[in-house]
């Protein structure tokens, strides 16, 4: 036999029994079977085996169990990024003729989502006021099967009472899907809202709190319900949506530390958020944990903890030009998307854009996510920046 056959076949097995604590790094797109018998009889979505590598490894299978326990699920799928995430719930359970109903202040990318490709397929869709249940309730309609809920809101922070929302889904039977990035599985349990309360998909981009790191994009999706699963497994197989080994273990070396990380960049953004009320310039800040903030008494009702972000409105007599100048001014913080990241992040938002009603919003809006910097070093930022636009 050649020397390069029996390098290929070579016999040698590692011994099993080898444990540590990160769990093994296992890459494949090919998976062997012993025998043919046990090819036509393995079956990947019970995750008692394996059979390619698109539809799981024992790394992936280990991130999933490890995301539906932080999230309170059963079952979890994962996919390569938060938004394919949310593609993946509208996919997987609306057909043509369907309707679903979007929070006015959803994620910018996922209502484009349903204005392009949702609609070609013969999807509708409407906004809702996230903060108004009753309006909601009279929207329903006999094609609306999909609710979905953000807490907090996109950009603009509003924090919704999600009891009260969920229970107008029940009444008329709609499936409820939570964007639960901002509370990341700690602020609140989605699958357990009290007084019986629980949404039925939650979708997690764990690009950032689970990474922490700014180095990984992934999406998750969590549910209970085994036949809610089984739709969302196979739309995601069908869609072909699979995510690296590598960044699998990226995120599963982060889990552990997420409470701690969430934990401390809460407090810093609290403590920021306050003192920004009182400078010159600022309108208004906008953080679900401070009173006043839309929705703060919601927020209050169902969490303790809140994500390391808020957003600022400046007076409407500072010009947008120069709110964008605050934002060049800054050094510590810099100009980039996303959040849950290391290093805090300033980006300035167009609300005439993004919202129908913006009356109760009017001036320019900064967000800020607060990384891991001293807290005091980021105040000496905020303020230089503001002294520069005077």
């Amino acid at each position: 036999m050649d020397d390069i056959t029996r390098l290929i076949h070579h016999p040698y097995r590692a011994p099993a029994g080898f444990d540590a604590v990160p769990p093994a790094v296992h890459k494949a797109s090919t998976v062997m079977f012993p025998n043919v018998a046990a090819l036509r009889a393995r079956d990947w979505r019970s995750k008692a085996g394996y059979t390619y590598g698109l539809h799981g490894t024992p790394t992936t299978f280990t991130l999933e169990e490890r995301i539906a326990t932080l999230e309170g699920g059963r079952h979890c799928v994962l996919a390569p990024s938060g938004l394919a995430a949310l593609a993946l719930v509208d996919l997987a359970l609306l057909r043509a003729g369907d309707e679903l109903l979007l929070p006015d202040n959803v994620y910018g990318p996922s209502k484009d989502l349903a204005r392009s490709l949702l609609e070609g397929f013969g999807i509708a869709h409407r906004l809702y006021d996230p903060l108004d249940a009753d309006a909601l309730d009279a929207m329903v309609g006999p094609r609306t099967k999909l609710l979905w809920i953000e807490a907090a809101g996109s950009v603009t922070m509003e924090f919704p009472d999600v009891r009260a929302l969920v229970r107008v889904a029940r009444r008329h039977g709609l499936t409820v899907a939570l964007d639960n990035t901002w509370g990341a599985g700690l602020a609140f349990h989605p699958f357990d809202l009290g007084d019986g309360l629980a949404v039925d998909l939650s979708m997690h981009a764990l690009t950032k709190y689970p990474s922490g790191g700014a180095d990984v994009l992934m999406g998750a999706v969590t549910t209970v319900d085994d036949a809610l699963h089984e739709r969302v497994l196979l739309a995601h197989m069908r869609l072909g949506l699979g995510v690296g080994a590598n960044d699998a273990e990226a995120i599963l070396r982060s889990l552990p530390t997420i409470a701690l990380r969430y934990d401390a960049q809460d407090a810093a953004a609290r403590e920021l958020a306050t003192w920004l009320q009182r400078q010159p310039g600022i309108a208004r800040v906008l953080h679900p944990a401070l009173p006043g903030s839309p929705g703060h008494a919601h927020w209050a009702a169902l969490c303790t903890r809140a994500a390391g972000l808020f957003s600022v409105l400046f007076d409407p007599a500072i010009e947008p030009a120069h709110v964008d100048a605050f934002v060049d001014a800054l050094k510590l913080f810099r100009i980039g998307y996303s959040w849950g990241g290391p290093v805090s992040l300033a980006v300035p938002y167009d609300l005439s854009t993004m919202r129908r009603d913006r009356s109760a919003l009017p001036g320019a809006l900064v967000r800020l996510s607060i990384g891991f910097e001293a807290v005091d070093d980021l105040k000496a930022d905020l303020a230089q920046a503001l002294a520069a636009i005077g």
